[in-house]
């Protein structure tokens, strides 16, 4: 058994990209299937209001975004965008290059709020 992993990461030439992995639920019983444990560095929760939207930027530290309630949207340097809902997760790692020096042009991704409902998130650092 898989659980699948959507991350978002930094590619070799700094721009942000997505790519699925895949965890294995290799540990549990057979009618409860579960992933190695992992570590956390905490959580934060997180209320954005309809109309939020942020400017390019980049993760500062891993962490899974794990989205609670309305709809939250990503949108990379190449306008590539996802949408994600309540129930549906990604793990966000777009670092900024070591020795870069932050490119709004370049760098990172950018999210907003979508519809009439605010955005509710859990942020669990790595």
């Amino acid at each position: 058994m898989e659980f699948p992993k959507v991350v978002l990461y930094t590619d070799a030439d700094g721009r942000a990209r997505w790519r699925d992995e895949i965890v294995p639920l290799d540990q549990g019983r057979p009618q409860v299937r579960l992933s190695r444990l992992m570590a956390c560095g905490g959580y934060q929760l997180r209320r954005s209001p309809p109309g939020f939207a942020s400017d390019f930027h980049c993760t500062e530290q891993p962490q899974w975004v794990f989205v609670l309630g309305g709809r939250m949207e990503i949108e990379l340097q190449d306008g590539s965008r996802r949408v994600f809902e309540p129930g549906q997760n990604f793990h966000s790692a777009d670092l900024l290059p070591p020795g870069s020096v932050f490119d709004p042009r370049v760098h990172g991704h950018r999210s907003r709020q979508l519809g009439p409902e605010p955005l509710l998130t859990l942020f669990v650092r790595d």
